[in-house]
This record gives C-alpha cells, sequence and structure tokens, in this order.
C-alpha cells in the first residue's frame, strides 16, 4: 500500500486530534517531498511547518475552513496559494473525520497540486471576463448581496463611474418597490435555484428609475460561491410601449366614439373593425361582419358595381370622396358622404378606412327646400293671378261707377265688390294658415272631436248648401291627445271641400264621418257623395294650388294644408275617389294620450 501512495501524485496523509488537544500527523506519503517541498517526517515530527509555506492572504481561510469541518464533522475542502521552493503553487486540501473509541478525531485526506488546473481556470475567466466587457447587457457578481464584479455596460446602465460598484450592496440600486421580492430571489440564486428572467425597477445614479429585464443563477468566481446577475435596459422599450398603448387608447376611443360611421378593411378588403357609429348607422354588428365583404352588407344590389369600384381606387392608393346611397340591416336606404383612405405601409395598402357621414336629414332639408321653392313660385304666381284678377275686378267696377251717364244701381257693384273681397280674404287665411302649420310647434292637449266637428259646420254654414248638407257623425273610443288647431284645420278643409264639392243636382248630399280612437291612434274614415275626383287629378289633389274641377272657386290649398297638417301629427292620409259617387278620406293620427313631448314621430301602418 505505502508503494503504492508513493508513486502516487499527491499527498496522502492522516492528521489526528486528540481529546487533550494535542494535534499531529501520524502518516504522511513521501509525494510530501516533491509536492509541499517538506520532507514527510519534518511533517510527522512538526505539523506547523506547513502553516509556514501557505500563502499569507490564503491561511485564513484555511483554518477556518478546517475548524468548521471539525465543528460539523462535514468533509473538509480548501483551495489556496502554497509556497513551495520559492515559487507559489495552488493547492487543493479534501479529508473526512473519524472519531475512534479513545476520543481521537483521524482525519484521512490528500493534498494534490492543481496549479495547472487554476492557471486554466484563471486563463478562463479572464477570457470570460473579456468577453462579458464586450456584451451589450449588464452583467454584475456578487458574494451574499456584496458586489464583486460589474462589467462596463452595468457600469453604462447604472449611471456610476466605473469602479465603484465593486462592494456596494446590491440591494441599495434597487428600487424600494421591489427590494423584498429581490431579495427573496437572491437567496434562491444562492441556493443553487436558477431565477427566471423577470421584470424589475432599479435606481439610476441621478434618481431615475431604470426598467431592467433581470435573471440570476449561482456563480462560481475565483472560488467562492457567487451569484452572477444577467440585466437588461428596457427603460426605453417601456416607455415606448406606454407611449404606444397611450396611441392605442387614444385612437380606439377617437375610433369608437366619433359621431361618424368608420370601418377598417384589411388588406384583402375584408372588414377588421367598425365603431359604435357604423353599427348605430347600419344596424350590423362586428361579430356578424368580420373577415366579411362588406359590399355584400350594405351596397344596394344596383350600386354592387359602384362598391367594387370604389375598393379598387382606394386600394390603388388614391383617396375617394362621393356622395352616394348605402343600405340599412332593416332595408331602408342610407344617403351619406362616403370617404374612403388607404392605410400605407411601405408603399404598400395594408388597409382601408371607410368614413360615412349621414345626410339623410340634409337630403331632406334639401327636397323641403326644393318643395318650398316650388312652393314660392306657385305663390308668386297666385299673387299675380288669384290676388291681382280680384284686385282688377274691383278696380274695373270702380271705374264704370265712375263713367259720366252710368244709371247702374251702384248696390250691384257693392255685391259684386263684396264677393271678390271675400275671395281674397279666403284665399288670405289659407295662405296663412300654411305659413303657420309650416312654423308652429306641435301643442299637445285633450282634443274633443265631436266640438270641432260640430263647430267647423257652425263657422262653415255661410257656404252655399251648407245648410242642406246631411251630416253622418259617429265617434267612438277613448280620449284623444293632439295638436288642436291643426285637427281643426284639417275637418275645416275636407268639410269646406265636401260642401263646395257635393252634386248640385241632388237633394241629399251628405258628409259621413266616423272614428273610432284606441290608445294607439285615431281612425278617421271621412266620406261625402260629391262630384268625385278623377283619377288623374287624383294624384295631384294634395299638391299646392292644385284644382280638379272647374266648380271649384278656392284657393287650390286646402288638401294641400291637410296633408301638411298630418305629416306635422305623424299621420297618414290615403284617398279613394270616383267622378260621380263622391270622395273618402281615410285618416290615421298618432293618440298622444301619454305623451308630454311637443314633437311627434311617425306612426307605421298597413297601406288601405
Amino acid at each position: 500500500m505505502q508503494d503504492l501512495f508513493k508513486y502516487l501524485p499527491a499527498v496522502v496523509y492522516e492528521y489526528a486530534i486528540y481529546p487533550d488537544g494535542r494535534q499531529c500527523f501520524t502518516y504522511v506519503s513521501e509525494a510530501s517531498s516533491t509536492i509541499l517541498g517538506i520532507d514527510a517526517q519534518v511533517l510527522l515530527n512538526d505539523a506547523s511547518i506547513l502553516d509556514t509555506i501557505v500563502h499569507e492572504d490564503d491561511l485564513p481561510s484555511l483554518k477556518d475552513t478546517a475548524i468548521q469541518s471539525r465543528q460539523s464533522f462535514a468533509e473538509w475542502h480548501w483551495q489556496g496559494r502554497v509556497i513551495v521552493n520559492g515559487r507559489v503553487r495552488w493547492m487543493e486540501f479534501r479529508s473526512n473525520h473519524e472519531v475512534q473509541k479513545d476520543g481521537r478525531v483521524l482525519q484521512r485526506g490528500i493534498i494534490q497540486n492543481i496549479s495547472e488546473r487554476k492557471q486554466t481556470e484563471i486563463e478562463s475567466e479572464l477570457q470570460y471576463q473579456s468577453l462579458i466587457e464586450k456584451l451589450p447587457v449588464g452583467i454584475v457578481i456578487h458574494n451574499k448581496g456584496k458586489l464583486v464584479f460589474a462589467n462596463a455596460y452595468a457600469y453604462s446602465i447604472l449611471g456610476i463611474k466605473e469602479g465603484n460598484l465593486i462592494g456596494k450592496d446590491v440591494i441599495d440600486m434597487v428600487h424600494p418597490d421591489f427590494r423584498e421580492r429581490v431579495m427573496e430571489r437572491m437567496k434562491e440564486a444562492q441556493t443553487g435555484i436558477p431565477v427566471p428572467l423577470m421584470e424589475q425597477k432599479y435606481l439610476h445614479a441621478d434618481g431615475r428609475v431604470l426598467d431592467l429585464e433581470v435573471m440570476a443563477y449561482s456563480f462560481t468566481y475565483k472560488g467562492a460561491q457567487c451569484v452572477q446577475v444577467i440585466f437588461r435596459d428596457i427603460t426605453e422599450k417601456k416607455q415606448t410601449e406606454a407611449r404606444i398603448k397611450k396611441n392605442e387608447t387614444l385612437f380606439t376611443q377617437l375610433f369608437q366614439n366619433v359621431p361618424m360611421a368608420v370601418v377598417m378593411l384589411d388588406e384583402n378588403g375584408k372588414v377588421f373593425q367598425v365603431n359604435k357609429g357604423f353599427e348605430k348607422m347600419f344596424g350590423f354588428a362586428l361579430t356578424e361582419l368580420r373577415g366579411k365583404n362588406l359590399n355584400d352588407f350594405i351596397v344596394p344590389e344596383e350600386l354592387r358595381n359602384e362598391g367594387i369600384d370604389l375598393n379598387n381606387l382606394i386600394t390603388s392608393n388614391q383617396v375617394v370622396s362621393i356622395e352616394t346611397i348605402r343600405r340599412h340591416r332593416s332595408g331602408d336606404l342610407v344617403n351619406v358622404i362616403l370617404c374612403g383612405v388607404p392605410v400605407m405601409l411601405d408603399n404598400q395598402t395594408i388597409g382601408i378606412y371607410g368614413v360615412y357621414v349621414d345626410i339623410t336629414d340634409r337630403k331632406s332639408v334639401e327636397e323641403e327646400l326644393k318643395i318650398r321653392n316650388t312652393e314660392l313660385d306657385n305663390f308668386v304666381y297666385k299673387v299675380s293671378h288669384d290676388l291681382r284678377a280680384p284686385l282688377s275686378s274691383i278696380l274695373g267696377l270702380v271705374n264704370l261707377a265712375r263713367l259720366p251717364g252710368n244709371s247702374d244701381d251702384p248696390l250691384e257693384y257693392i255685391d259684386i265688390i263684396g264677393n271678390k273681397v271675400q275671395a281674397l280674404d279666403h284665399f288670405i287665411n289659407d295662405v296663412l294658415s300654411h305659413s303657420k302649420n309650416l312654423k308652429m310647434e306641435v301643442s299637445i292637449s285633450k282634443v274633443d272631436l265631436r266640438k270641432i266637428i260640430d263647430q267647423t259646420f257652425t263657422d262653415l254654414s255661410y257656404l252655399e248648401g251648407a245648410r242642406i248638407m246631411k251630416r253622418n257623425i259617429k265617434i267612438e273610443g277613448i280620449e284623444f291627445y293632439s295638436d288642436h288647431w291643426r285637427i281643426s284645420e284639417i275637418f275645416r278643409n275636407l268639410i269646406s271641400n265636401a260642401i263646395k264639392y257635393r252634386q248640385l243636382y241632388t237633394d241629399t248630399p251628405e258628409i259621413n264621418i266616423k272614428i273610432h280612437v284606441d290608445h294607439l291612434r285615431a281612425d278617421i274614415n271621412f266620406s261625402d257623395n260629391g262630384i268625385g275626383i278623377d283619377e288623374v287629378s287624383l294624384s295631384k289633389i294634395f299638391d299646392m294650388f292644385y284644382r280638379a274641377t272647374e266648380q271649384s272657386d278656392g284657393s287650390g290649398i286646402g288638401l294641400y294644408i291637410v296633408k301638411n297638417a298630418i305629416d306635422k301629427l305623424g299621420g297618414q292620409i290615403n284617398v279613394v275617389s270616383k267622378v260621380g259617387h263622391g270622395t273618402r278620406f281615410n285618416i290615421l293620427l298618432p293618440n298622444r294620450i301619454n305623451s308630454i313631448i311637443n314633437k311627434t314621430s311617425p306612426i307605421v301602418v298597413e297601406p288601405r
């Protein structure tokens, strides 16, 4: 066995520790002289000789680790520098412990020259340090929280002058909100548990808060068990992400809340996003449209080619703005101004924005303006004719009465003038009623239909034939709430027309009024047995100043006022007539019995 130890490239030894405190080598192999430069017998005679060759900087750790090992009866392991024949060599000491019956503690172990291995480690460490100095990430090494190494990039990230990190406590550079968690991670890393990548906040030298991505793991540095921390500065990235998120929030809020319908199509022309305004304007939700062709939903069939052409134009990097028509989910047509804008990236169209502005109301106003312009033209004509003609007749009678030798009875002239003035008064009253109907807001109150009808007959009793008209009036149902003045105007004109256009050669002219009122509406059927209206004129009777018969001596504005009043009330009127047999009007008006609002909305009724 001794021959084996003799040629073994290590010093084999046995070291005894007695109960009385004495310590000595009980065996040292012959390799001691070549490895340690001390003869084995010398060590056997005086164990303290070994301390004299240990490097003074490493001697404390040798003694400390030896004592700790003995106290814990754990395997002893120490690496350090030893002076052999004037040269520094690295040695590794290893031993175990065995307690004898007599109380002695025997340490048996080996001493190896690891200088070559250590040199390799040092060179590797230098290469490692050279490498990490060039890496664009911060790398620090700490031993129990105290920094023992930091690369140049770590100094740059933390804003600390080079060299001033060594010896500092890691936790001092951590943001207070993260210190507790970082300390937990440090303990995990020191026990060998890899610490995964995590975002943490650190403090820059100038007090700024840094966002870092940090990972750590156990690492041996200069023979000591340490923790290596690798981190990357993501402050700018986080700020950019925050700006992007803010911009996305601003865009989303703008996109969703802009008071227009907006749709976003992808590069293939398929729906990617729609806003609330779009859903409201067209009635389609994003869940129904996403990934589908928008033209299939809102473009009327007759405009399908237009929709395709617009998409092609916008995709080819052209901004398009046109006035067109689109279709609501219900089938109703919506007049819109469509603005299509391509979304470009690197000169490639990656999407399309479509913005729709509802101009239905504007169109209605335009149509209303056209009607009013037509009315104005007609009114100018009527003023020049229906007002001027009676005035010319009156002026002619005045001149005729002034002629010398005229023996006509002046009373006859006065009667004629009176009739002309009365006609002018009726015409002016009709025009004023029309103007009032256009301008006056709808005023809701309880309406006594029978009282209005009776009063109307009384007011029109001066008309020729009024007293011979037979009346058949039937009113049933609940109370009716509407606009009193407009209801009065409707019945005044209908009853007036029935009297004026009665059959002149019949003894039984009559007016039939049947009304039924429920919670929703008043159903009014008004009929007479008068001269009737021919089919050609029937479609024009609601036009301004239209006269369907030569028998008329009115202004031609009465039924026009009726139609406009009914429209203002949100109702509907239909007419059926046959020449020689009379005319029947069916009127449906909303019953505002539970309403306190002034403006009315149209009701939907089935055509009769």
